[in-house]
């Protein structure tokens, strides 16, 4: 899903009242009773999108309910803002009967919560949860202090999808493009461009999403091993704002100004190219007059790093169980038994909503298996859930949020003649205040 750009910060003060009544008319959710008072076989679930996280949640239900009559499960539809609103309102009014058993946690935004809000977090570690069936940079999104406090949902690992037809006006194939650097990458979008008129990529103006992709490929991060901003004299930053900056001045990266202009981008056809979260397939697929025009790779590999990848991930986010919740047994379970253990929910999922799986074992089902028309009949969900099972582990730290809003200033500055050294020092600055 498309990741979040930045965590709220709320005091008590911000309203307790409005967070824990009725939320915002644009989230689209409600509030009924709390976990704490929930029956023996009942569960209580906070998430948001209908059609992708909460249709998944359903459908899990269904399963578990089948091996276990008399199951049931309340899902609220809470939007990702409220969520957090929420949980920094409950820890700081002591009110945690007010938290369901299961809600849903941006992956980025993890180890942040559970480090500011123990209290809220059980730790899952010893649920039965077979980790080593995940990847482990997906993993460790919701590790700290050496404990699980999370179970891995939806798929977040990069894609980069190209329109085939207009690489072959160009001269080249998908091939040309598999396994490269970014230096290669950069000298055949020129090329394309030139000959097609057509730049490769598109992304918004001050977002460092692509930046963070970059990074996240060597494996590399903004903080140090203890968790201090490592922003300053960073070789693998300053690699990734040099290609970011190369790719916006050669103008086969064009920015715009706003997500529906991205997403417009690529939909008209202005754009012959993404590379972002495979969340992105469902945008792309909306052109349905390009339908057999796409198809995908995975990404280019940051030049001059010690032990770069071709694979990252952005988004995706982590089920977490409620430290007050009475049903923890039955809620630990229930996730067990169907987002770690059911093929046959990812399958029933995958079609309908494109829910790709971080389970592994997943991709080895027919459904992964599958070609897909509009992307060339490739087999494309079975190639995603191996690029995600390659994604070098970085460290994310609670303050991600942070560094990546300061790199985007930072970057932006750069772009408009600021001197680089400057800048860096800046957003260090900025990110070690925020700190404090």
């Amino acid at each position: 899903m498309k990741p979040l750009t930045k965590i709220a910060v709320i005091t008590v003060a911000a309203a307790l009242s409005l967070t824990l009544g009725a939320c915002s008319s644009n989230s689209g959710s409600t509030t009924t009773s709390s976990s704490s008072a929930g029956s023996g076989n009942h569960l209580t679930v906070w998430a948001w999108d209908p059609t992708f996280n909460i249709y998944a949640m359903n459908e899990a239900q269904k399963i578990y309910a089948a091996a276990h009559p008399g199951f049931t499960l309340d899902v609220q539809e809470v939007s990702w803002d409220d969520i957090q609103t929420k949980l920094t309102t409950i820890a700081q009014a002591n009110q945690l009967d007010q938290l369901p058993d299961i809600f849903l946690v941006q992956n980025n935004a993890f180890q942040k919560n559970v480090t500011s809000y123990p209290q809220l977090f059980a730790d899952m570690s010893n649920a039965g949860i077979d980790y080593t069936q995940y990847p482990k940079a997906v993993v460790d999104y919701s590790v700290v202090d050496n404990k699980n406090w999370g179970l891995p949902f939806d798929n977040g690992a990069v894609i980069a999808a190209y329109r085939t037809d207009v690489l072959q006006q160009a001269g080249y194939t998908l091939a040309d493009f598999t396994d490269i650097n970014w230096s290669d990458f950069l000298t055949k979008a020129k090329d394309v461009l030139a000959k097609t008129g057509k730049p490769l990529l598109s992304g918004q103006a001050n977002s460092s999403d692509m930046m963070m992709m970059m990074l996240q490929s060597s494996g590399a991060s903004l903080f140090d091993a203890q968790g201090k901003p490592a922003i300053v004299g960073n070789q693998a930053l300053l690699n990734t704002i040099n290609v970011y900056k190369q790719m916006v001045q050669a103008k086969v990266y064009t920015e715009v100004n706003s997500w529906d202009e991205y997403v417009a981008s690529f939909v008209n056809g202005d754009v012959a190219g993404v590379i972002n979260g495979c969340w992105i397939l469902g945008s792309i697929q909306t052109a349905k007059d390009q339908s057999g025009k796409w198809d995908l790779t995975d990404m280019p590999a940051l030049d001059g790093v010690p032990g770069a990848t071709n694979y990252s991930a952005n988004g995706g986010s982590s089920w977490a169980i409620s430290a007050s919740s009475k049903n923890f047994a039955l809620a630990a379970d229930f996730l067990k038994s169907t987002f770690a253990g059911s093929t046959q929910l990812y399958d029933t999922i995958l079609p309908s909503s494109g829910a790709l799986a971080n389970w592994i074992p997943a991709a080895k089902s027919d459904v992964y298996g599958q070609p897909q028309p509009f992307f060339n009949n490739d087999k494309i969900y079975a190639k995603i859930v191996d690029y995600a099972s390659k994604v070098p582990s970085n460290n994310t730290s609670p303050y991600y949020y942070e560094a990546r809003d300061a790199i985007s200033a930072a970057v932006t500055q750069i772009l408009g003649g600021t001197d680089e050294t400057k800048a860096l020092q800046q957003a260090q600055q900025t990110v070690e205040f925020a700190m404090q």
